[in-house]
């Protein structure tokens, strides 16, 4: 491991970046329809559980990673295999952000622009940031965190003067009951709420293990309160069909203000966000697989795979699929049950279990 802490207040920032990230880009919950707000609270909900197993993985080996422990629960060979595989599920992950974010950045500001390239520069910001190490990530996050308040904020604001905001497009309500459940356990736990496994390769950092409770509920809590109201927001200003024709609802919603005639063309300023968010959460899915390929195999300088992983990213983010609308489709279906059920909630439970059955004496 980096010989590094974060503070408690960092962790929090971070988890919130991480976890609003693209959920504020795609049509997050969309299946539920004009439940998908509540079918985001039912997940928030769940995820705490989630995180309470996580956690408690990390009470029985408080100053391991997720890579390491794996070996001593399920033996050296399965145990090194799954820490791999978590690896290359941790690089996956970055690789489907980071061409999530650079067809957005194509789609509404450099059209013209090679995805490659726009996909290359943000890499290239990111592998320089996962070099210099994980105090870095935190300490830019409590700038950016600062800047997204500050953005949010305006952005909210100008929507509700705007007049653009019609709560009939939110009745009726609980439509379709079976279909929000449906929803909630096919698509939105896994995104963004069970990606918060990345953070067991994180938490050995931490300065002040005894907060880590009260840190993470709240920033899972704050983080699916802000998507919920976010969503409440886009199908009052858009309604359902219209945002399940959009490819970015909430950029959709900020393109439709126009305040005093002379106020409007906000979307730059959603892009800035969006960015933001997007670097830091391609940047926590990179750097937590370099530290866990360092520890796999004895590499002594970690910061040493920061240009290759990254590089390895950003061709993964390439070949992953012939266009945005593959990517989207297996983003909603093959992704979350085959690769998502298993690395956030299968395995985790497994190991959890083999933990409680080998430190039962304690």
């Amino acid at each position: 491991m980096e010989k590094a802490k974060i503070s408690t207040s960092q962790l929090f920032i971070v988890m919130i970046l991480f976890q609003l990230s693209n959920s504020l880009l795609i049509p997050l919950a969309m299946r539920a329809g004009r439940d998908s707000w509540l079918a985001i609270l039912i997940a928030t909900a769940i995820s705490i559980f989630l995180f309470f197993i996580y956690r408690a993985l990390y009470l029985y080996y408080p100053s391991l990673l997720l890579t390491d422990y794996t070996e001593k629960l399920i033996g050296k060979v399965l145990g090194r295999t799954l820490a791999f595989l978590y690896i290359l599920f941790f690089l996956y992950s970055a690789a489907r952000v980071l061409r999530e974010f650079g067809v957005m950045l194509l789609s509404f500001a450099f059209p013209e622009t090679p995805l490659f390239v726009a996909s290359a520069l943000m890499i290239l910001v990111v592998i320089y940031t996962i070099y210099k190490g994980i105090e870095v990530v935190a300490r830019t996050g409590e700038l950016l965190f600062v800047v997204m308040l500050m953005l949010a904020f305006f952005l909210f604001l100008l929507i509700a003067i705007s007049g653009l905001i019609d709560i009939s497009n939110l009745r009726p309500t609980l439509e379709d009951s079976p279909k929000i459940l449906k929803t909630v356990f096919t698509e939105t736990l896994y995104v963004p709420f069970g990606e918060i496994i990345v953070f067991t390769m994180i938490f050995p950092y931490l300065n002040q293990a005894k907060k880590l409770k009260k840190t993470a509920v709240a920033a899972i809590s704050i983080t699916g309160v802000a998507l919920a109201f976010t969503t409440i927001l886009n199908i009052s200003v858009l309604g359902v069909p219209l945002i399940e024709r959009s490819l970015f609802p909430l950029l959709t919603t900020i393109q439709s203000i126009e305040v005093g005639e002379f106020l409007e063309r906000l979307d730059v300023i959603f892009i800035l966000a969006l960015i933001i968010g997007g670097f830091f959460k391609v940047a926590v899915y990179t750097y937590c697989a370099l530290i866990g390929t360092a520890s796999l195999f004895n590499i002594k300088e970690p910061s040493k795979l920061a240009y290759p992983l990254g590089i390895t990213v950003l061709f993964t983010s390439m070949v992953i699929a012939s266009n945005y609308s593959q990517h989207i489709e297996e983003g909603l279906n093959a992704f979350p049950i085959y690769v998502q059920l298993p690395f956030q909630i299968i395995l985790p439970v497994f190991l959890l279990f083999i933990a409680f059955i080998k430190n039962r004496k304690k």
